[in-house]
C-alpha cells in the first residue's frame, strides 16, 4: 500500500560541528519518502522551481518514491539554511528563500486521491486543511505541525487536529498547544480534541505516545557518531508510517509502539549523515538489522492490545 505525503522539498545549506554541504537534497517530503520508501511506497506532492537537480528527480524515482505529485512552478525552488551548535540543539536559522514554495497549493492528482495512509508534514495548516477536501476516505491521516504554525494559527491548527487520527509533536510545541508544561496533560488535552493517539518527540530522550492502555515510553536508538540531526522527525514519522501502512494501516496498540521502533531506527540512519546522504543508499536489511537489536533491548514482545 502506498503513503501519501504533503510537504516541502528543497535545497538545504547546512551547518553543523561536522561541517558544511550547499545546496544538498532536503525538505519534509524528501526526508519521508526516503525514509519511509523501504517499507511502503510513498507518493509526494510537493513544488519544485526549473532548477531543481533533474537527477535528483530521477534519484526520488528510484528510491521507491513516486513523483507524480511533484510539480515543477515558476520561480527557484525553496531553499533553507541553518547552524548548529556544539550540541546539535535546534538550528538557528540563517537564510529562509521560499521561492515557489511561497505560493504551494497542495493539488492531489487524481490517482492521489484514494491513497489510504496520508501524512501532513509541516506546512501551513491552512494548506493542510486543502488536502483534506482532495482526500477520499484515507485509511488514517497522520501529521506534524511547528511552533510558528501554533504561535500565529492556533485555531486553524486545532481546527485541523480534529480532522486527524496521529498527530507527531515536539515537547515544546505539546505545551504550546495545551498551555500544560506537564507533558502526561499536554497529550490528554490535544486526545480529546481529535487524534486517537499522539507521539510526542522528546529528542536525545526518546518518544512517548498516549492514547493506548497507558503512556509508552521509548528510550531514542543509540548512534555512534550525530553528523547533522535535520529532517529527524520527518524520518522518524516515515519509519514510523511505513510500518504502519505495510501491516494493513491498523492502529493498535501494540502496531503503535512497534511503529515508534521502526521510526526511532530510521531516525537514526537519518541523523548519521549530512542531509538525506545516508537515507540515498539504506536498504530493507540495514533496518531490520538495526531494528532487531533495538526491539531486544526494548522488549517489546510484552506489549499487550
Amino acid at each position: 500500500m502506498s503513503v501519501l505525503v504533503v510537504g516541502s522539498v528543497a535545497l538545504d545549506t547546512l551547518t553543523t560541528p561536522a561541517g558544511k554541504v550547499e545546496d544538498t537534497l532536503g525538505g519534509s517530503a524528501v526526508y519521508f519518502g526516503l525514509a519511509a520508501g523501504q517499507l511502503s511506497r510513498v507518493r509526494i506532492v510537493g513544488v519544485v522551481g526549473p532548477d531543481f537537480p533533474s537527477v535528483e528527480r530521477s534519484f526520488l524515482q528510484k528510491r521507491n518514491v513516486d513523483i507524480e505529485g511533484l510539480t515543477i512552478g515558476r520561480g527557484p525552488t525553496f531553499r533553507w539554511e541553518g547552524v548548529y551548535g556544539p550540541d546539535f540543539g535546534d538550528a538557528r536559522t540563517i537564510r529562509t528563500e521560499l521561492g515557489v514554495f511561497a505560493s504551494f497549493e497542495p493539488v492531489l492528482p487524481e490517482e492521489y486521491r484514494k491513497t489510504p495512509y496520508v501524512f501532513l508534514a509541516n506546512i501551513d495548516p491552512d494548506l493542510q486543511l486543502k488536502v483534506f477536501d482532495q482526500v477520499e476516505n484515507p485509511t488514517w491521516i497522520a501529521m506534524d505541525t511547528m511552533n510558528l504554525w501554533i504561535e500565529h494559527k492556533k485555531e486553524v491548527v486545532l481546527k485541523a487536529i480534529k480532522k486527524i487520527d496521529l498527530l507527531f509533536v515536539n515537547a515544546s510545541e505539546a505545551r504550546q498547544i495545551s498551555g500544560s508544561s506537564d507533558l502526561f496533560r499536554a497529550g490528554r488535552y490535544i486526545l480529546k480534541r481529535g487524534p486517537r493517539f499522539v507521539v510526542i518527540k522528546l529528542g536525545a530522550s526518546g518518544v512517548m505516545v498516549l492514547g493506548g492502555p497507558q503512556p509508552f515510553l521509548l528510550p531514542a536508538c543509540p548512534v555512534k557518531k550525530v553528523i547533522d540531526p535535520t529532517g529527524a522527525g520527518d524520518s522518524f514519522a516515515a519509519g514510523m508510517l511505513g510500518f504502519l501502512a505495510g501491516v494493513g494501516g491498523e492502529l493498535t496498540f501494540k502496531n503503535i509502539t512497534r511503529g515508534l521502533c521502526y521510526g526511532s531506527v530510521t531516525a537514526s540512519f537519518a541523523i548519521s549523515g549530512f542531509g538525506v546522504e545516508a537515507l540515498r543508499t539504506l536498504s530493507k536489511s540495514e533496518i531490520d538489522e538495526r531494528l532487531g537489536f533495538y526491539l531486544s533491548t526494548n522488549q517489546l514482545d510484552r506489549i499487550k492490545e
